[in-house]
């Protein structure tokens, strides 16, 4: 074989090799170009492509919710990667968490982040580099340089295999459930769950459980994901629900008939994700797209939890909470949340005159403020006696106050702080520490108050402390059902002059405290003898270095919405006896005062929103407008100021408290110098100019060492509860029906 053949088999192939079937017997030939540049080594290199640029950084992502991550030290600090994004993140801190603030919302229905985790819904499953299975990242922990995948097919799937198990027994309530339109089940299944299922078994079912007038059940929709269970326990405070049974017997119940009876119980129909706990007085009234929300605040007690006013055309339809980490954090009283229907019931529409025949007649607006102001004329200044209610707003006193002082009067006071209130030192009836403060403090000691009837959210902030940091707490005052561990020190008087003296066991425990915490009933306000138990406390703060310039310990607890700024506006009465001797009586709002003490020949003012106890005394009946109404300032037991928001419009010829009182000024020929709500906290401003600070807490400036010890004999009489009703304070809640309903179960309990 020459050579040409050799060369021309090489360059032509066999056709056998060229037709083979198999591709990896066929020969490739790539063709090679060259120029005369690249024969130079230097052109060579420069005409190389250049290396890529590094990738840019991702853009930062918006953590959910508004989640928010604090370092205490940079040690702490450990990095992971979600979905290939860098965040970082304190130890102990788990996937879930990681994910949310690198702005990836992972599904979830039993994680709650203020109840322990469960993990027991299997919903939030994500993948790990290097794990075997989807994790279930609430309860995983995040570990330095992991690597977690939310949207892989892997977490994908599972979570729809999840969503599957969950619909399983499910029933196709929606139509007819209360929680359409806000079920976490409807928005997670239309989001992560798959387009069919494959069960087509009989359903299971339960059977629904009477926990009260409060909450309804439909133990059926229930998808086991024990929020409840964990809220009733950890938050609440009760052991009242559990679970029951296993497998598909499994059911969440309480374990002898009873009914819930926490007075927090409302808050498991926002934390369950189902319809499976709703409100019983809300049943089949609306859908939350019909409603209208008006963000304001409670006014029910001193707390001044955030809430959301949810009303349809003139009705207030629900009540429900708004996340406030310094106050109510997300949750509120069942008294906060079920008084609204009393908005409705017993309202007084129009100005009203008693007539010689002792019944009412309405009557113009005019008639009515041209008689109050004739009456007013007509007795000694001395005799003219002004008395706020528990709901009144800063604007309304301070027009009180301003109306009595031109008609030549100091006589005014407000509800709740007793016949000589002692307004000058402001450390003297606030919450000093504040309330997220009270998380701090090691050493609770309570002298005539039971928080937990008092102002529902301040006893779950010192059960959560107390839960949290096993802090000791002592109890002073007639025996009460306080929902976490206490020592019960005494009733009465007696036991605060042990502990001052040193004589009583828990003196060593108050001694060795850290952060000491001191909380004062306001009940105490009432006593005759108050100036003499306030200055044995304050000995026992000044032994035990309650008071500190990094720590003030020395607390009042204020029962009433209004207590705060009638203090601040100095709403404190010349004199004591002055209702004995009263001929002219201005009530705004005030109904429980001691109307037997009023004289028979009084003329007896009431302006107010019900037609409660003030009314049957009353001479004349001015009709104003409910907290739901109008835009009013209330100052909290902490000294936070916060506005009111009018949510719904006011009922027949109602009007603003203060709007009523500027009119009566003019009537009377003693116009006030405001028109506008503008002008009348301009007035606010000059008197006290921390009520204008809205949404900021304003601490007092000195301390109650500096006040003078007191030289008043101390009565020894056993302290009392100043409420005998947890569910009946006020004009509103007196005319509730819901409230009716729970204070008559309350009281077989």
């Amino acid at each position: 074989m020459g050579l040409g053949s050799l060369a021309s088999r090489v360059v032509k192939p066999s056709s056998r090799l060229l037709t083979s079937q198999n591709p990896r017997n066929l020969l490739h030939f790539r063709p090679i170009f060259s120029t005369t540049e690249l024969h130079n080594a230097d052109a060579s290199a420069a005409a190389q492509p250049q290396a890529d640029p590094a990738p840019p950084p991702p853009p930062p992502r918006t953590p959910l919710a508004g989640a928010r991550v604090h370092f205490s030290s940079p040690e702490d600090a450990i990095e992971v990667f979600v979905d290939g994004y860098p965040v970082k993140v304190p130890k102990g801190m788990t996937v879930l968490q990681a994910c949310e603030i690198a702005g990836v919302d992972i599904p979830r229905f039993c994680y709650h982040s203020r109840l322990s985790i469960a993990g027991n819904c299997r919903m939030c499953l994500v993948e790990v580099e290097k794990s075997p299975k989807p994790v279930a990242s609430c309860a995983m922990p995040a570990l330095p340089g992991m690597k977690i995948k939310t949207d892989t097919p892997l977490a994908k799937k599972a979570r729809e295999g999840v969503m599957e198990f969950l619909l399983m027994n499910h029933p196709l309530d929606c139509p007819i459930c209360d929680q359409g339109g806000e079920c976490d089940l409807q928005d997670q299944s239309m989001a992560f769950g798959s387009d069919r299922g494959r069960f087509t078994d009989v359903k299971r079912s339960v059977v629904d459980k009477n926990l009260g007038p409060l909450v309804k059940t439909v133990m059926t929709r229930c998808i086991q994901c024990t929020r409840c269970v964990r809220f009733a326990t950890e938050v609440a405070g009760v052991q009242d629900l559990g679970m029951l049974g296993r497998g598909s017997g499994e059911e969440i119940g309480t374990y002898v008939e009873k009914l819930m009876t926490s007075e927090l119980s409302g808050n498991v129909i926002d934390i369950c994700p189902v319809g499976a706990l709703t409100s019983k007085p809300f049943a089949f009234k609306a859908r939350n797209w019909e409603l209208k929300g008006t963000e304001t605040i409670d006014v029910t007690d001193a707390v001044g939890s955030n809430i959301r006013i949810d009303s349809r055309g003139p009705e207030v339809m629900r009540i429900v909470p708004r996340l406030n980490e310094d106050i109510n954090e997300e949750w509120i009283s069942d008294k906060t949340r079920f008084c609204y229907d009393g908005l409705k019931r017993q309202r007084l529409n129009d100005p009203m005159i008693r007539g010689a025949d002792g019944r009412f007649k309405a009557v113009s607006w005019r008639d009515a403020l041209a008689l109050v102001a004739e009456a007013a004329h007509q007795v000694k200044p001395e005799e003219v006696v002004g008395i706020a209610g528990k709901l009144s707003d800063a604007e309304s006193m301070i027009a009180l106050k301003d109306l009595l002082n031109r008609l030549g009067s100091n006589n005014v006071w407000c509800e709740g702080n007793g016949p000589q209130p002692n307004a000058d030192l402001r450390s003297g009836y606030i919450m000093n520490t504040g309330i997220t403060g009270l998380e701090k403090a090691d050493v609770f000691l309570l002298i005539g108050t039971q928080p937990r009837v008092e102002a529902a959210m301040i006893n779950a902030r010192i059960r959560k402390t107390v839960r949290a940091t096993q802090a000791k707490v002592g109890y002073v005052g007639p025996p009460a059902e306080l929902n976490y561990d206490h020592q019960h020190l005494g009733t009465g008087p007696q036991t605060l002059v042990d502990i001052v003296e040193g004589r009583h066991p828990f003196c060593s425990i108050l001694k060795n405290a850290k952060n000491p915490a001191i909380i004062v009933g306001a009940g105490l306000f009432e006593r005759k003898d108050k100036d003499a138990i306030f200055s044995v406390v304050e000995n026992i703060a000044k032994q035990n270095n309650v008071v500190r310039p990094d720590w003030n310990g020395y607390n009042v607890l204020l029962l009433n919405a209004s207590q705060a700024a009638a203090l601040d506006l100095g709403l404190v009465p010349e004199s004591v006896t002055s209702i004995e001797s009263a001929k002219f009586v201005y009530l705004m709002g005030a109904d429980d005062v001691e109307l037997e003490k009023v004289p028979k020949d009084a003329f007896v003012v009431y302006q107010g929103h019900h037609g409660d106890r003030g009314v049957y005394r009353a001479n004349v009946i001015l009709p104003a407008a409910a907290f739901s109404e109008k835009e009013g300032t209330y100052e909290n037991t902490e000294g936070c100021a916060q506005q009111t928001l009018p949510a719904v419009p006011t009922v027949g010829d109602a009007r603003d408290d203060w709007k009523i009182i500027r009119a009566l000024s003019e009537v009377a020929g003693l116009q006030l110098p405001y028109d506008s709500l503008g002008a009348i906290r301009s007035r606010i401003k000059t008197v006290a100019p921390n009520l204008l600070q809205v949404d900021e807490r304003e601490a007092a400036t000195f301390s109650a060492s500096i006040k003078p010890e007191s030289t008043q004999k101390m009565d020894m009489a056993d302290f009392g509860s100043p409420i005998e009703n947890f569910y009946m304070t006020d004009s509103i809640t007196r005319a509730s029906k819901i409230m009716a309903q729970c204070s008559a179960l309350l009281s077989k309990k």
